[in-house]
């Protein structure tokens, strides 16, 4: 079944799974071309992706940078993209779950490039190589200088197109069918508007992130954080997302979601420069530490913006042709004028908790990508390891589900939660609903999804207030201000509820559902670490290396188990100019 056909939920599908960036089409992918799925039914699994878009319009297209990946088998090399992982992740990753990022990476890399990605080469015919910021090497492979995503979904969507049973585009998932302590699929509204429910023995999340919490990101309209808030409002556990990572360099322009000016400049030599024209940070310094410091010295001149001086990289327009183009678009010519920048809300470090095969609490619910904790990240995401963990995951998982896997093992983020919490941590039956904002999320059968609707006001204040608020530094009074207004836009959309509203009323009900979770966290979390950042708590306390865990009605702080610590502190101004 493809999107022309896709006007009713097909039948019972082996696997589900919703949304289309890197971490769910490579499992759909994997999933086609390994064989049956063990202890279900037919030769061939048959699997659907659901999507609220089209197939080819993900947060994967945005990416610019490329993906990190050690090739050619140097173990030092791997070795040290390891250790740059885990000094980003400020003492909160999970090694074992590094590990394998890193050692499994390049063959998934290579596995694209046999699928027909085209990835950038040197003259000689390598793959062209780039440094970003907290990589201490070069090893960043990329496309079209900086469209690497847009080369990835191409890919990938090519494939799945040929090999999914089911593929269902402007299709909404509500929330998850959970029955006698397994999931079983989701309520979705169709491309028509409908309430159906699409039933699977295996659902995948792979929705993606949760940019649109903030009025200032880069992330595409679509990351409304839906597999977030459908899996907390099952009770399915979910951790670490205080730590939302600010890119740096996000293009100051009233244009939305900001256009990205990607760390591979910097890597090439560009520098960042205050309101005086000055050096003021490490510019391959990791992108926790570039937004805080960027966010002082913002404070400090009374300035909405700085400057990424790009003038000394030579042959930019042939190195990054499509950055390139959008600069030119606007009217800036990056050989000759300095380019406008302040931090933007990017990348969501943690997410639902996984193991390592992508198993969550819930038997039969997955999840891959930006919505998944594996571990990986911990409080800061090193840059361009977030393809590179979909595609390595997505691939675990379907493997996982082909094996006959069922339920989680004590491997990666999960340890804790099933050491501390128990296997019972998660939802264990009945259809769940929307607690939080109140009411049922979608319109009744037959009711149409609103076309051409206005920006929702309410979801404009609720951005503005997470911005401000739970922003690049955060303080107690801060983030209560923003609980307070997220606790009255809670109301609002209790109140319209019963009305309905199809998708524009979904997503504001997600995000007022993941922008609580992420204000409790916050505010739990008394210390400045990675991606969080307190101004009344500016130093980093040993005592909170752990996660905080949302799951069931519960937020409790467990061990970062697997963890090592990692110093905290700034990286100073360097002598020379940064790739130089």
């Amino acid at each position: 079944m493809t999107s022309d056909d896709a006007s009713s939920a097909p039948d019972v599908l082996d696997v589900l799974i919703l949304g289309s960036g890197v971490a769910g089409l490579s499992a759909a992918v994997r999933l086609t071309s390994e064989g049956p799925v063990a202890g279900v039914r037919g030769d061939t699994p048959r699997v659907g992706v659901l999507t609220k878009g089209e197939l080819s319009h993900s947060a994967t297209r945005w990416a610019q940078g490329g993906v990190a990946a050690v090739l050619g088998g140097d173990e030092d090399s791997t070795d040290l993209h390891l250790a740059d992982t885990l000094a980003a992740g400020a003492g909160l990753c999970d090694t074992t779950a590094v590990r394998v990022l890193v050692d499994e990476g390049p063959g998934r890399v290579e596995e694209l490039i046999a699928m027909g990605a085209e990835f950038d080469r040197q003259p000689g015919g390598a793959l062209a190589l780039a440094r970003e910021g907290g990589h201490s090497m070069a090893r960043v492979v990329h496309a079209g200088g900086a469209a690497t995503g847009a080369e990835v979904e191409r890919a990938l969507v090519d494939a799945t197109r040929r090999s999914a049973a089911a593929v269902l585009e402007q299709w909404f998932a509500l929330d998850l069918i959970v029955e006698h302590g397994r999931c079983r699929g989701v309520r979705a509204l169709d491309a028509a508007g409908r309430v159906v429910e699409v039933r699977a023995t295996h659902t995948v999340l792979a929705t993606g992130g949760a940019g649109q919490l903030f009025a200032v990101t880069t992330n595409p309209a679509e990351a409304t954080a839906d597999g977030l808030a459908m899996a907390l409002r099952a009770g399915v556990p979910v951790a670490d997302v205080e730590f939302m990572q600010f890119h740096p360099t996000a293009l100051h322009h009233p244009a939305m979601p900001r256009p990205l000016l990607s760390e591979a400049l910097r890597g090439h030599g560009a520098l960042l420069r205050d309101a005086e024209g000055e050096r003021f940070v490490d510019e391959l310094a990791p992108r926790d530490v570039v937004s805080r410091a960027m966010a002082r010295r913002m404070s400090a001149q009374g300035v909405s913006h700085l400057w990424l001086d790009a003038t000394a990289l030579e042959s930019f327009g042939e190195r990054f042709p499509t950055i390139d183009r959008s600069l030119r678009a606007i009217g800036l010519d990056p050989a000759r004028d300095w380019l406008p920048i302040a931090p933007a809300a990017h990348h969501l470090s943690g997410g639902v908790v996984t193991d390592l095969s992508g198993a969550t609490a819930l038997p039969g619910l997955w999840a891959a990508g930006e919505v998944a904790c594996t571990g990986v990240h911990g409080a800061n995401r090193l840059a361009s390891n977030s393809l590179l963990e979909g595609m390595v995951f997505g691939a675990r998982l379907a493997e996982s589900i082909l094996e006959g896997r069922e339920g989680p093992r004590p491997t990666g983020a999960m340890v804790a939660v099933l050491e501390e919490l128990g296997a019972g941590a998660a939802a264990t039956g009945g259809s769940v609903g929307a607690p939080d904002p109140g009411g049922d999320l979608g319109p009744g059968p037959g009711s149409p999804v609103p076309a051409g609707a206005e920006p929702d006001p309410l979801v404009a204040r609720l951005q503005r207030a997470m911005f401000d608020g739970a922003g690049v530094v955060r303080s107690a009074d801060s983030l209560e201000w923003a609980a307070d207004e997220v606790r009255s836009i809670r109301d609002r959309t209790a109140e319209a509820g019963s009305v309905g509203g199809g998708r524009p009323y979904g997503e504001r009900a997600n995000l007022v559902t993941a922008a609580g979770a992420l204000l409790e966290s916050a505010s739990m979390r008394t210390e400045t670490r990675g991606a969080h950042a307190r101004s009344d708590h500016a130093e980093t306390d040993p005592q909170w290396r752990r996660r905080i865990v949302h799951a069931a009605g519960r937020v409790v702080a467990l061990s970062a188990a697997g963890s090592v610590p990692e110093a905290s502190g700034e990286i100073p101004v360097p002598t020379s100019p940064a790739g130089g």
